[in-house]
């Protein structure tokens, strides 16, 4: 398979829907194995300071959780995997909705299915793994970028519950960036 080219990403980038920014859905969960192997269940338990169940993510490597939790935009996923397996990114959840830190700065929160989750401040950045997989002109694309975070965010459970594919991601809490983390904390629709 192909790598998309800086034109055809560029396009797509134009001409892509902007995803929802209040409330998407779930549209696929993924548990990333050792030795690079991929699971996609079709409904996960989150708990708060564990991994995914089945998930590599170490809770002695990150002992804050900011990276407990990995989201990607679903659209955005679909249009780089050119055809791979949307498993591939290796993000827990892909969510129809948008991530960018104008709609979700640090901070804000999200329940999904049962469970509340929270922006974390790590960013999430494309690998040599991503490289290779997808191409270097799609991580540079990305990397251009950032604030839309196309490469995704990092989420921690603040809340535990299942969450399952075809769950509403609805955001509850919109952080205002020009405050420091954790406080200022607004819902949406309110003021």
């Amino acid at each position: 398979m192909t790598h998309r080219t800086p034109e055809a990403l560029s396009a797509w980038f134009r001409e892509a829907r902007q995803p929802p920014r209040d409330e998407g859905l779930v549209r696929l969960l993924v548990v990333r194995g050792p030795s690079e192997s991929r699971a996609e269940p079709g409904a996960v338990q989150l708990r708060v300071g564990e991994p995914v169940p089945g998930d590599r993510w170490s809770p002695a490597k990150d002992p804050g959780g900011e990276s407990q939790i990995t989201a990607m935009e679903w659209e955005v996923g679909v249009f780089i995997a050119n055809g791979r397996p949307l498993s591939s990114f290796g993000d827990n959840l892909l969510l129809d909705l948008d991530l960018s830190s104008e709609n979700l700065p640090i901070g804000s929160r999200l329940q999904i299915g049962g469970a509340l989750l929270e922006v974390t401040p790590k960013p999430h950045n494309g690998c040599k793994k991503y490289a290779a997989r997808f191409g270097v002109d799609a991580l540079a694309f990305l990397a251009a970028r950032k604030p839309r975070r196309l490469r995704g965010i990092h989420l921690r459970v603040l809340v535990p519950g299942v969450v399952a594919v075809g769950d509403v991601a609805r955001v509850v809490v919109r952080s205002q960036t020009s405050l420091p983390f954790g406080t200022g904390d607004r819902t949406v629709g309110g003021g």
